[in-house]
């Protein structure tokens, strides 16, 4: 999760930008990196899995919770329009996204589950209640399983090729 993080401010100086940056050159935390809206909702989804205390039945209703309070308290970190008006909706439902941004916050399933099924199942949980398209669960869930493999000694070659099959 840090290293979600710090990588997410790393190298928010280079969001958006036209041309990709292909060198590893570059100052690490430049004074123009900030924290994004990808860091933000990684925090809400890790407290609404802390909150759980382990019994996952409620998981949906406490990451909207805790992505609404997150998304609240810091709402000028780089949202989509859509997911700003979910932020701030009183009843807040799916619309439908296939963005990245789903993919960008999983993190913590990865690391507070037992089974890579167990952690596809956080993924999901967390990932449907905004971005319910096929390929917003796709992503989220492929970024969950790269990162749970990689945690038990997965190569990378092992994990794209697991990837790649399922």
């Amino acid at each position: 999760m840090l290293g979600a993080i710090i990588g997410d401010i790393a190298g928010s100086r280079f969001e958006g930008r036209r041309r990709n940056i292909h060198t590893k050159q570059f100052t690490f935390f430049h004074a123009s990196c900030h924290l994004t809206d990808d860091s933000v909702m990684t925090l809400a989804v890790a407290e609404a899995i802390l909150q759980c205390e382990g019994d996952y039945a409620k998981l949906e209703a406490r990451a909207t919770a805790c992505m609404q309070k997150w998304g609240r308290r810091y709402p000028s970190c780089g949202y989509g329009h859509s997911f700003k008006e979910w932020i701030f909706s009183d009843k807040p439902e799916p619309y439908n996204s296939y963005g990245n941004g789903s993919a960008m916050r999983v993190s913590p399933c990865a690391y507070a589950a037992n089974s890579l099924e167990e952690a596809l199942q956080l993924c999901d949980a967390v990932t449907k209640i905004t971005h319910n398209h096929e390929e917003g669960m796709k992503g989220a869930r492929a970024v969950t399983t790269a990162i749970y493999l990689a945690r038990r000694g997965k190569s990378q070659a092992e994990i794209r090729a697991y990837i790649k099959d399922k």
